[in-house]
C-alpha cells in the first residue's frame, strides 16, 4: 500500500532511514498553524444557524397548535348547530400520545357555551364574529390591562411597597422600648427597654392576646441599649448601661459575659475590657462568633464568644487634635471588612477590620460637635452609609467620597441616644423615626427615597417618640419601638410573609384555673378508714372550691431580688453586717440620750434586781444617782475658763 500524500510530505525532510532507525516516523513534521479568528467565526455562524432553526421550529409548533384549536372550535360549533350531543366522534385519531391527550381535552366543552361567549362579546354580527378566536372562557373586560398597570405602577411608585395596611401592638411595659431584635428567620422578636426587662415574643406560638412567653432582667438594674441576634440566630448580644456586654442563648440563658477592664490603666489598649458604660454593639455579618462593642472609655472593641477573658482587637477614635473621643454608635459593613463608629465630636470614622491603628475613611464634620450620633447603617449593596445624628438630621454618604454627604434631611427631632435608621429590603427607601415631647403630638416614621431623598411617606405611630425601627428583609414587616413602652409591627397580608400574620389569625385561649391549687390524690387501699382521703369526683369543681378558699388561693410574696423595691429590703445574704443593717432598719427606738435610755429600765431593775443590785445590797442599800445640774451661764466666767467649741 502506498502511504497517503500527507505522510509522504511529512517524511520529506531528513533521511527516512534515520527516522526508521530512531523508532519514530514523525521525524521532521511541520508544525500546523491554526487560524483562531476563522475558527471563532465558524463557531459563531454555527450557533446563529442553530438558534435560527430552533426559533423556526417553535414558531411552526405554535402555528400548528393554533390551527388545531381553530378546527376543534369549528367542529364544536357545527355539532351544536346539528343538536348533536357528542362531538368527539368527528375527530380523527392522532399518531402520538400527546396529541391524543390534547384531543381528549378538546372533546369536553370547558367553560361557558359559544352562545354565552357571543352574548358577552356582543350581538352576532355574521362572518366577522366567526373570524375571532375564543380560547377558554372570556376574561373580565380590562382584567389583564389593569393587572399590568398595577405592576408597572408598583415599580414606579415605591410607596406601594411599604407594608403598612395592618398593624399589631405588643405591650412591652410602660417605659421606653430602647432595643429591638429579630432572628434571621423572623420567628422570634426580642424587646428591651428602660425598665431593665428583656421580653421574648414568638410569632408562631402567640395567639391574638399577644403575650410574651418569657421576660427576664439579664443586666439587673441597667437600661438595655441594644439587642441583636447573631447571623445564625442561635445567640443574642445584650448591650446595657454597664461596662460588660452579655451573650444569651435563644431561651435567655447566659452563654458568656465580657470581662471588665482595669480602670486605673491609662492606655486603654492594655486593658482586657471596657471600663465605662457601653453605648452600642452588633454582630459580625459573616463570622458568627465575633461581635463589636463601643463604650464611654473611648474605645471600640471586637470580641470572640469563645474567649470572654480578653477582647480580640481595640480601635481608638481620635479627634482632630489627637485626643480621645467617645464613640456613641458602631457597626460592621455588610461584608464585615469595615468597622464604622460615630463619635461625640460629630465625626464618623471607619477602619479596616484588620488594621486597628489608622482610619481608612473619616469625616470630621459629619454632624454637629457635642451631639450623639445615634445610628450608622450600611446599605445592602455596601456603597452607601446612612447616619442619624443627634443634631436632628439624617444624612446619606458615599464612603468612596466621604467629604460631603450625598443627601441630607433636617428637622427630624431625636431625643434618644439610640434613635434608629434602616434601609428597605430592596435598598431604595430609607426609614427613620422622630421624637416628640409629652403632649407635643405624635411620633412619626418617615420614609425617604434613597436616590432623591424626597419624603415619600409617613406613618403616625403613637403619641410618643419613635425610637427603634427595623425592616426585616424576609418577613417584609416593619417593627417599631416607642417611648411609651409599645412595640408595633406593621405588615401587609399580601406583601408580607409569616411573622405577625401567624398570630393574628389564632383565637385567644380560654383561661384555665390554676392547676397548682389541687393536691395530688394519693390512693391508699390498705389504710385504715380514718386515714383514707375522700375520693375526688371532679377536678374542675375542686378547682372552683379551692379558688374561693382565701387560704389556698393566696399567693405568697416572692423573695426580693436585687437592691429591693416597693419598700421591701432585698435579701443581701446571711452575713452579720446584713443582719445588723436589717435590725437597725426595723428598730424604731430613739437612743439619742443615753441617760434616759438607761433610766428607762430603772423601775424594773429596782423591783426585780438580778445583776448588779444584789451585790451592793449591804454596802449600798440606797442607790445614788448624780443629779442633773443646770448649765451655768458662761458669760460671767473668764475667757480661759470658757468651753471651746
Amino acid at each position: 500500500m502506498e502511504p497517503p500524500e500527507g505522510d509522504t510530505e511529512m517524511l520529506a525532510g531528513p533521511d527516512p532511514e534515520l527516522a526508521a532507525t530512531m523508532g519514530f516516523s514523525g521525524f521532521g513534521k511541520k508544525a500546523r498553524t491554526f487560524d483562531l479568528e476563522a475558527m471563532f467565526e465558524q463557531t459563531r455562524r454555527t450557533a446563529v444557524e442553530r438558534s435560527r432553526k430552533v426559533l423556526e421550529a417553535r414558531e411552526r409548533e405554535k402555528e400548528e397548535q393554533a390551527e388545531k384549536e381553530l378546527k376543534s372550535r369549528h367542529t364544536d360549533s357545527s355539532a351544536s348547530a346539528s343538536s348533536a350531543t357528542g362531538v368527539g366522534s368527528t375527530l380523527k385519531p392522532r399518531d402520538t400520545a400527546s396529541s391524543e391527550s390534547e384531543d381528549s381535552s378538546d372533546e369536553e366543552l370547558i367553560g361557558p357555551s359559544m352562545q354565552s361567549q357571543t352574548s358577552v362579546q356582543g350581538p352576532v354580527g355574521g362572518d366577522d364574529d366567526d373570524d375571532e378566536e375564543f380560547i377558554g372562557p372570556p376574561l373580565p373586560p380590562g382584567f389583564k390591562d389593569s393587572d399590568d398597570d398595577d405592576t408597572e405602577e408598583e415599580d414606579n411608585n415605591p410607596v406601594k411597597k411599604i407594608p403598612d395596611s395592618h398593624e399589631i401592638t405588643l405591650q412591652h411595659g410602660t417605659k421606653t422600648v430602647s432595643a429591638l431584635g429579630l432572628d434571621p428567620s423572623g420567628a422570634r422578636l426580642i424587646t428591651g427597654g428602660y425598665d431593665y426587662d428583656v421580653k421574648f415574643w414568638d410569632f408562631a406560638g402567640m395567639d391574638a392576646s399577644l403575650q410574651a412567653f418569657r421576660s427576664l432582667q439579664p443586666c439587673e438594674c441597667h437600661q438595655i441599649k441594644s439587642l441583636q441576634y447573631s447571623s445564625t440566630g442561635d445567640v443574642i448580644l445584650v448591650v446595657s448601661g454597664n461596662s460588660q456586654a452579655k451573650v444569651l442563648d435563644r431561651d435567655g440563658f447566659p452563654v458568656m459575659e465580657c470581662i471588665k477592664g482595669d480602670q486605673y490603666i491609662v492606655d486603654m489598649t492594655n486593658t482586657k475590657g471596657h471600663t465605662a458604660m457601653l453605648n452600642s454593639g452588633c454582630w459580625h455579618p459573616k463570622i458568627k462568633e465575633e461581635f463589636l462593642t463601643c463604650s464611654n472609655d473611648g474605645t471600640v472593641r471586637t470580641w470572640d464568644v469563645n474567649n470572654e477573658k480578653k477582647h480580640k482587637s481595640v480601635f481608638k477614635p481620635r479627634s482632630v487634635q489627637g485626643k480621645r473621643v467617645i464613640p456613641t454608635t458602631c457597626t460592621y459593613s455588610r461584608d464585615g471588612k469595615l468597622i464604622a463608629a460615630g463619635c461625640q465630636d460629630g465625626s464618623i470614622q471607619i477602619w479596616d477590620r484588620n488594621m486597628s491603628v489608622h482610619t481608612k475613611f473619616h469625616c470630621r464634620q459629619a454632624h454637629a460637635p457635642g451631639t450623639d450620633t445615634s445610628c450608622l447603617a450600611f446599605s445592602y449593596d455596601g456603597t452607601a452609609l446612612a447616619s442619624r445624628g443627634g443634631d436632628d438630621t439624617l444624612k446619606m454618604w458615599d464612603i468612596r467620597q466621604f467629604k460631603k454627604p450625598l443627601h441630607s434631611a433636617e428637622r427630624l427631632s431625636s431625643f434618644f441616644p439610640m434613635t434608629d435608621c434602616c434601609f428597605s429590603p430592596d435598598d431604595k427607601i430609607l426609614v427613620t423615626g422622630t421624637s416628640v415631647k409629652k403632649g407635643g403630638g405624635s411620633g412619626k416614621l418617615f420614609f425617604f427615597d434613597r436616590e432623591t431623598f424626597q419624603k415619600l411617606y409617613e406613618i403616625e405611630v403613637t403619641d410618643a417618640s419613635v425610637v427603634r425601627c427595623l425592616w426585616h428583609p424576609k418577613l417584609n414587616q416593619i417593627m417599631v419601638g416607642t417611648g411609651n413602652g409599645l412595640a408595633k409591627v406593621y405588615y401587609d397580608p399580601v406583601k408580607s410573609q409569616r411573622g405577625a400574620k401567624l398570630c393574628v389569625v389564632k383565637t385567644k385561649r380560654k383561661e384555665r384555673q390554676a392547676e397548682t391549687l389541687t393536691q395530688d390524690y394519693i390512693i391508699t387501699p390498705h389504710a385504715l378508714p380514718m386515714f383514707r382521703e375522700p375520693r375526688q369526683r371532679s377536678t374542675r369543681k375542686q378547682l372552683e372550691k379551692d379558688r374561693l378558699d382565701p387560704m389556698k388561693s393566696h399567693k405568697p410574696e416572692p423573695p426580693v431580688a436585687g437592691p429591693g423595691r416597693g419598700g421591701r429590703v432585698g435579701t443581701h445574704g446571711g452575713t452579720l453586717s446584713s443582719y445588723i443593717v436589717k435590725n437597725i432598719a426595723l428598730d424604731k427606738t430613739d437612743d439619742s440620750n443615753p441617760r434616759e435610755a438607761i433610766l428607762r429600765h430603772a423601775k424594773e431593775a429596782e423591783e426585780n434586781p438580778y445583776w448588779v443590785a444584789p451585790a451592793y445590797a449591804k454596802t449600798q442599800p440606797k442607790t445614788v444617782f448624780a443629779e442633773v445640774e443646770p448649765e451655768d451661764d458662761e458669760t460671767d466666767k473668764p475667757e480661759w475658763k470658757k468651753r471651746k467649741i
